[in-house]
């Protein structure tokens, strides 16, 4: 038990300012990314990112709104680097890192899709799986609405079945998240590795996709109104995953 919890642990996190982007380089830590502030006032700025780039780090400027949104220090950080695995690896080693990832199946609306993205990278996912009949601009709007969190974690369109294949090759548990299920998930170990699966805002899961999970497990619901919208049902289960992990 205690291995898969240890190796379910998320390893994506943020550095922010020159100092811990000078130390994360110097370490030879996994730095992918680095955002700059358009009009740095800091002088140390220019310095790291003349040292990213010479690592080889992919520099992009940012403006100071989208700084604010994504800094986790306050004031907001000119520098925010991303320590990571690559945002662009391949399913076949997302899946064999063993922490937690998303399946996201018959999502109708891009906004939704995208909010449901952002839930999983702030959450600490390996990476989102995503079902839907969105064209170039739906994925777009998806991404756009999730805060490009693309950029940050690896963001795959495929079947559900392939994805659900893959993963059970990888030797994650697959558990499907819904309305029905003989068990809430405080009462499932969520630190092993795992694929969470939910779908869609009118019809939820399709049979054929629960049918190929290994548990379903159930969200309570105590009022009126029927479901939780999507993003909140995932933020339950995502916290007590975090919760079990002691993070």
């Amino acid at each position: 038990m205690a291995s898969a919890g240890m190796n379910a642990l998320p390893r994506r996190r943020q550095v922010a300012g020159p100092e811990e982007v000078a130390r994360a380089l110097a370490e030879g830590l996994p730095l992918r990314l680095l955002l700059v502030a358009e009009r740095p006032k800091d002088p140390a700025v220019a310095a790291q990112v003349d040292a990213a780039r010479a690592a080889g780090v992919p520099v992009r400027a940012s403006s100071e709104k989208s700084l604010w949104r994504l800094s986790k220090t306050d004031p907001p950080s000119e520098l925010l680097g991303l320590i990571a695995p690559p945002p662009d690896a391949p399913r076949e080693e997302v899946l064999a890192a063993g922490g937690c990832a998303w399946l996201l199946v018959g999502l109708a609306y891009p906004g939704n899709t995208g909010f449901a993205i952002r839930a999983a990278e702030v959450s600490g996912a390996d990476g989102v799986f995503v079902d839907g009949s969105f064209l170039h601009e739906g994925r777009r709007e998806a991404l756009r609405a999730s805060m490009r969190a693309d950029r940050f974690m690896p963001v795959f369109w495929e079947p559900a079945l392939s994805s659900i294949a893959a993963a059970r090759d990888a030797g994650r548990r697959v558990v499907a998240i819904e309305d029905v299920g003989t068990r809430t998930p405080w009462e499932l170990d969520l630190t092993v590795p795992l694929l969470l699966v939910v779908g869609g805002e009118r019809h939820g899961i399709p049979d054929e996709v629960i049918g190929a999970c290994d548990e379903t497990v159930r969200i309570p619901m105590h009022g009126f109104i029927p479901s939780y919208n999507l993003q909140a049902a995932m933020a339950m289960v995502a916290g007590e995953r975090l919760r079990q992990l002691s993070l």
